[in-house]
């Protein structure tokens, strides 16, 4: 069953039509990706499905009681007039049940007082039960788990909204939203701000939502282990793929190819039947069979021209077929010649970069060496690092979270600055391309053209036809490069990296503002490339197609993975599950006899005793509540106020008992 249904949806701003025609539907369940190019109207479409912007046509129909919740992708203004903290604020989704838990101190208060009727215990009970079956003694535990997944640490749960960072504010919004558990939840650009570490969690906690999910990200890799099917986005509407982005790529390549020759096929039918016409239009014998086929060939090519290809293989002609009436009186064989040779293929491929990165120079095949080395500035280490060594046409990936010191490591290696201590050694014939994450190299003075020609000196027609390739077209390339978004800089700096001929490149966050188009044309650049490459990037899709090596920066050191990104992955979660079974197998160690050169062996029986003792205190005081909340849950039924009172007192002193005991316990077993 469908939640929202889109019928015929479109959205326009003065004379300019956004998208129009946009037919869908979303199921109750559905986890969906939403892609398609800057600039298509994406983010638009999503302001109308969330009821911020009414369609200029269509409509948007949903179930009746759904609840929406939408997650913009900057939320500067989400708290606005807001003076709560981060936590008071996750606290106000939960309102219902702090009501339901005042009504239930109020309650016991009363019963406290000595208020025993039996309306009142029957008030009491149905409370109670309201309440657990509302999350009351979850809800808590549910902000905590939020807060800490999405990168809030305990310090900044305090904090008021008012002080909080444009990507904190979006981080919280998208807190907010998650414990809303809204019906159909709207994510535009949700891993914007977030570390790898939290867009882990995230991925966990959308794979198992219970409700339906619209996803607009750039994140290819998240888009792979969260939705299940894939909304493509044009100016011709939306196109429906099942499965996830990478089952996407295929479906939509074997679409293309398909219709390629769906369309091709056509075509050529097409031409056979007007070369039959052409040569026995003037025969007598057959003059009537050519002007009956010519009048059936007119309504065929008016079909695909008013229709498309799809309407006349379907033979969904109704819509059309006042137009082609028109033009069955009108048309003669020139005409109808014209318009076949004038029909457009269906595929509509989205605009892509023409990105070629070629060598003007064969390394050795030692690239880069290095021996334990010191990374960070005189007087501040950021990091050590194990020895490196990284060979021609392989991929080295640094990954590590922002301000660890990657791209203070870059700067190293080009000799910007010196390693606090060891030494680079470099291989023979490098010839180095870098691109900064920030594209600071850019002159912000110059235009696009000027830029490009200030790298190298080019012919005005073929410098702009080279910038064509990277989709900057007729007056883009005069404008000046302050004015560029970020997608157009790290297009531009794509395009002067591209003309340097480099054998080792140096990327620094090469996908940042590309959108999905863009990153897949480099994603396959770099792939074909000859050279070498170390890559900075956030990007795991990128990633994972392309790292022979991981060099992850964690607790001040940099280590060395020498595998792809998917062992490294498969290696972290073995070393997790390692980890806890260490420690539980030290535990379990702790409890046994130690050297003797640590502690006597009377002191470590005693301690033995002691821990085994009390182990089995925090057992017997487990069953002991255990038995307490049995206990209080029947005499609530019973109505038995003098019982509750005395059970809810015990069931106090017993919890309190328990944790003194489980410090106590585990600070003998350690």
């Amino acid at each position: 069953m469908s939640m929202l249904t889109l019928t015929n949806l479109g959205q326009a701003y003065g004379d300019f039509d956004v998208f129009s025609g946009i037919n869908a539907s979303i199921p109750n369940d559905a986890k969906i990706g939403l892609v398609g190019p800057n600039g298509i109207g994406k983010t638009t479409l999503l302001r109308v499905l969330a009821g911020l912007d009414a369609p200029h046509s269509g409509n948007v129909n949903a179930s009746q009681g759904t609840r929406i919740g939408y997650l913009r992708q900057e939320a500067m203004d989400a708290f606005a007039q807001r003076t709560s903290t981060v936590y008071a604020e996750m606290l106000t989704v939960f309102g219902d049940i702090k009501r339901q838990e005042a009504m239930l101190q109020e309650l016991e208060h009363r019963m406290a007082e000595g208020d025993a009727s039996s309306e009142l215990l029957d008030e009491y009970s149905e409370a109670q039960q309201a309440f657990e079956l509302a999350g009351g003694y979850e809800y808590e535990t549910r902000i905590s788990q939020v807060l800490y997944g999405l990168g809030f640490d305990k310090e900044d749960w305090e904090t008021p909204l008012t002080q909080l960072s444009g990507g904190q504010k979006t981080r919280a919004l998208l807190a907010r939203l998650l414990l809303e558990a809204p019906d159909l939840l709207i994510l535009d650009e949700p891993t914007n701000h977030l570390d790898v570490q939290a867009i882990e969690w995230l991925e966990g906690t959308l794979k198992t939502w219970p409700g339906a999910l619209l996803i607009v990200s750039h994140d290819r890799y998240f888009l792979d282990k969260v939705v299940d099917r894939i909304w493509e986005m044009s100016r011709g509407g939306i196109e429906l793929y099942r499965g996830n982005y990478s089952a996407y790529l295929l479906q939509r390549q074997e679409r293309w190819e398909r219709r390629e020759m769906e369309f091709n096929t056509v075509k050529e039918k097409f031409l056979k039947e007007l070369d039959y016409v052409k040569r026995n239009i003037a025969r007598d014998s057959t003059t009537n069979m050519a002007k009956g086929r010519l009048k059936r060939l007119i309504r065929e090519v008016r079909v695909v021209q008013a229709g498309g290809l799809q309407t006349m293989l379907d033979k969904n002609w109704g819509q059309v077929m006042e137009e082609i009436a028109i033009s069955e009186t009108r048309w003669g064989v020139m005409d109808v010649e014209q318009a076949i040779k004038g029909l457009q293929s269906p595929v509509q491929r989205p605009p892509a970069l023409a990105m070629r990165l070629k060598t003007t120079l064969r390394s050795g095949n030692l690239v880069l060496r290095t021996t334990a080395m010191e990374i960070g500035y005189p007087g501040t280490t950021l990091f050590h690092a194990d020895p490196i060594q990284l060979e021609r046409q392989e991929c080295a990936a640094l990954i590590g979270p922002n301000g660890t010191g990657k791209t203070t490591f870059l700067r190293t290696l080009m000799g910007q600055l010196e390693p606090l201590a060891g030494k680079i050694t470099f291989g023979a014939s490098l010839k180095v391309g870098y691109f900064a994450q920030t594209q600071e190299r850019l002159n912000p003075d110059n235009t696009v053209l000027d830029e490009l020609l200030r790298h190298k000196h080019m012919l005005l027609g073929p410098a702009r036809n080279y910038l064509a390739q990277y989709l900057f077209r007729g007056e883009d390339v005069f404008k000046p490069v302050r004015m560029l978004s970020g997608g157009e800089r790290g297009r531009l700096a794509l395009a002067i990296l591209a003309l340097d001929g480099a054998n080792f490149l140096l990327l620094d966050e090469p996908t940042n503002h590309l959108d999905i188009p863009a990153q897949e044309v480099l994603q396959q650049v770099l792939e074909n490339f000859e050279g070498t490459i170390l890559l900075v990037s956030h990007d795991r899709y990128l990633i994972d197609r392309l790292a022979t090596q991981i060099w992850e920066l964690r607790d001040g050191r940099l280590h060395v993975f020498p595998g792809t990104y998917a062992a490294y992955v498969a290696a972290r979660e073995n070393a997790d599950l390692a980890a806890k079974a260490n420690a539980a197998e030290q535990r379990a160690e702790n409890r046994r006899v130690q050297p003797e050169d640590r502690q006597s062996k009377n002191e470590l029986r005693r301690r033995e005793r002691a821990a085994a003792e009390m182990e089995e205190t925090v057992h017997r005081l487990e069953q002991e509540l255990a038995q307490i909340e049995h206990d209080l849950q029947s005499a609530s039924h019973a109505q038995d106020l003098e019982r509750i009172q005395q059970l809810s007192a015990a069931y106090s002193e017993t919890q309190a008992n328990l944790e003194q005991s489980m410090e106590a316990w585990a600070e003998l077993a350690a």
